[in-house]
């Protein structure tokens, strides 16, 4: 079974601005929260495309592993998406959208389709999993606004 994440922020600052941390991958590690372990492996700086793949090694509840994601959609200032090409989950689709609201406000629209591996085990731990996922998305919410509204 398919699940859905949907987060929505807006921050006081220029589009072009806020693109460019969220195309970063460089700043993943500082948005993510530190029992996560999260490390990217692929040099940076990455040069964001279509087809860009990049390689990570994160813990999630003390077990390491790593996660492989290639950027499926790259359209600049607009959105990018991110999918999973091996990793924890079946299926992990990440839409980042990007709306200036003005010259100098940002609105952020994260949309992430996600899926369980061992269905229908994944069924079962799925509670667990979601509660880890939105603090993940509370903390990274955070942090953005800690690092682009100083």
């Amino acid at each position: 079974m398919n699940h859905r994440i949907s987060t929505d922020i807006t921050l006081a600052r220029p589009i072009d601005e806020v693109f460019a941390f969220f195309s970063d991958a460089g700043n993943l590690e500082a948005i993510t929260p530190p029992e996560l372990r999260f490390q990217i492996l692929t040099p940076l700086p990455i040069a964001m495309h279509v087809g860009a793949r990049i390689d990570y090694r994160l813990s999630l509840y003390a077990v390491p592993f790593t996660w492989k994601t290639r950027i499926t959609a790259w359209e600049p200032g607009r959105r990018f998406i991110d999918e999973q090409e091996s990793g924890p989950f079946r299926v992990w689709i990440h839409e980042h959208r990007f709306e200036a609201l003005s010259p100098f406000s940002t609105r952020i629209r994260d949309d992430v389709q996600y899926r369980l591996p061992l269905e229908p085990f994944g069924g079962i731990v799925h509670p667990l999993v979601r509660r880890k996922l939105d603090r993940i998305f509370a903390y990274r919410e955070e942090r953005v606004r800690a690092s682009m509204e100083r």
